[in-house]
């Protein structure tokens, strides 16, 4: 529900931050407090300086110095404090504290909320932008139980003054949006930006828990992130619950797959588990700090027109089902999916992809943009530890495609020798041959058509979830 007090206007036309500050200000069910750890009580400030605080404010709290901070929310195991737990604990404690200490037969009508966030700015050296994590939990009609967003943000700006004006702006868009916005999750998150450079923050990930948003699919919110451009990957795990990409990312060998998986086959199995097994056997790779992805791209979901998000959550439930991770991302060049694994680890990359694909990544044409054009694209592609783990196809006349035999253009013959011959393209030899001829679109047609024997193409339990929850346009 939106809150909105008996002949209370909703503002229009984007309010400026001093007019969201004050409206929550000037509301006088909403009290909480702030606990700001990082850069500054850069949230907090805009309410004060609005004027009419005390009537919304009970406390605000900076525990900066990290004993401070542990003794006051508990240490961390892997002793950080920028962290989606540290938050976690940071809300909750200050939750408690609010509940103890403002008695609710005084305040009866109160709607409590605590904001809270943990962030590090811009380094001195500017060697690392900085990032964070902020969210708030909050209810709407007193005595309900708390609902809550959480949300990682990634500075972008080169000064640390910058990073904290912009920090101040988004926690009120966010406070201000889970009051007045709450019933249009999808709006809260564009209006996230409201007076904000896009370039200036990113938001990689965003999670809405609690009876308010009971209804929310935060795979969908993810999905959201990319479209708006408030981020160029976001990341979900096999129980759909949103993670950052940073954290899953970070110092690991990293296997990536691409596709439309609409819907996912026999051929997208046997290409993970073969090309799994060729990876993990590569020297520098370490299985327990090994991470698979299934990668969609956003132009692929765009294949038909607009994002149907049906069925983007069909592709999304059946991969997770089969127990895998999956990234959806703006990246639509293979060179700029590398480039992005790269921020987080300089071990073992692996690109699992069709010949089919791999012929496609010489073409001159996708590299237009570029002034170095395809030298620039391969430079950044394999410039790290990138290998390509190539899945066979069959041609018209029946004969295997692989590394030794596909076709190029003349001019790329000789590019292509450079990267074979170094040991940049390794091909999977031990594959099922019968599952050349399986193609995920003829599927897709025989599952629209209503005719039979689909379901002997895609891996255990997947025709049966594709039936029973009506998947892909499937008709009995």
């Amino acid at each position: 529900m939106t809150v909105q007090l008996p002949g209370e206007i909703e503002l229009e036309n984007r309010p400026s931050i001093e007019a969201k500050a004050l409206r929550i200000n000037l509301n006088k069910h909403i009290y909480g407090t702030f606990a700001e750890i990082g850069a500054g009580q850069e949230v907090a400030r805009h309410f004060f300086r609005v004027g009419g605080a005390s009537g919304t404010i009970a406390k605000t709290i900076s525990a900066y110095d990290k004993n401070f901070s542990d003794n006051i929310y508990g240490e961390e195991d892997d002793k950080r404090y920028v962290t989606e737990a540290r938050l976690g604990k940071m809300l909750k404690h200050e939750m408690r504290l609010l509940e103890n200490r403002i008695p609710r037969e005084d305040h009866p009508n109160k709607m409590f909320f605590t904001y809270a966030n943990t962030v590090t700015t811009i380094d001195f050296a500017k060697k690392f932008k900085g990032h964070g994590w902020m969210g708030i939990r909050f209810q709407t009609k007193p005595n309900e139980e708390y609902s809550e967003i959480s949300l990682h943000i990634r500075f972008h700006q080169t000064e640390a003054r910058l990073q904290q004006e912009v920090l101040g702006m988004i926690g009120v868009n966010l406070i201000y949006g889970a009051f007045y916005k709450n019933d249009e999750p999808k709006k809260l998150l564009r209006y996230l930006y409201d007076h904000i450079d896009k370039d200036a923050i990113e938001i990689d990930t965003i999670n809405f828990k609690g009876p308010l948003f009971k209804g929310v699919d935060n795979r969908l919110m993810s999905l959201q992130l990319v479209k708006n451009g408030m981020t160029d990957a976001v990341m979900f795990d096999p129980n759909g619950n949103n993670i950052l990409p940073a954290r899953e990312l970070y110092k690991k060998n990293i296997l990536a797959l691409r596709g439309s998986f609409r819907p996912v086959t026999l051929v997208n199995t046997d290409m993970f588990e073969k090309s799994l097994d060729a990876f993990t056997k590569e020297a520098e790779v370490d299985t327990e700090k090994t991470m698979v992805i299934f990668e969609i791209t956003l132009s692929n979901l765009r294949a038909e027109g607009e994002i149907d998000e049906k069925d983007f959550m069909d592709r999304a439930k059946l991969l997770c089902s089969l127990g895998h991770s999956v990234m959806i991302s703006n990246f639509k060049e293979y060179y700029k999916l590398v480039d992005y694994l790269s921020q987080y680890t300089k071990k073992q990359l692996g690109l699992c992809m069709g010949v089919n694909n791999f012929v496609e990544i010489f073409d001159e044409h996708y590299y237009e943009d570029l002034s170095g054009g395809i030298l620039e694209a391969f430079g950044k592609m394999f410039y790290n530890n990138l290998k390509v783990y190539l899945y066979p196809m069959r041609d018209e006349d029946g004969n295997i495609i692989n590394s030794s035999n596909l076709r190029l253009h003349p001019r790329m013959k000789d590019f292509y020798k450079f990267f074979k011959y170094n040991g940049k393209v390794v091909d999977i030899y031990d594959y099922e041959e019968k599952y050349l001829d399986v193609f995920s679109r003829e599927i897709l047609l025989h599952i629209k058509s209503g005719e039979k024997g689909w379901e002997e193409n895609l891996p255990s339990g997947i025709a049966d979830l594709i039936k029973s929850e009506r998947m892909f346009g499937y008709k009995d």
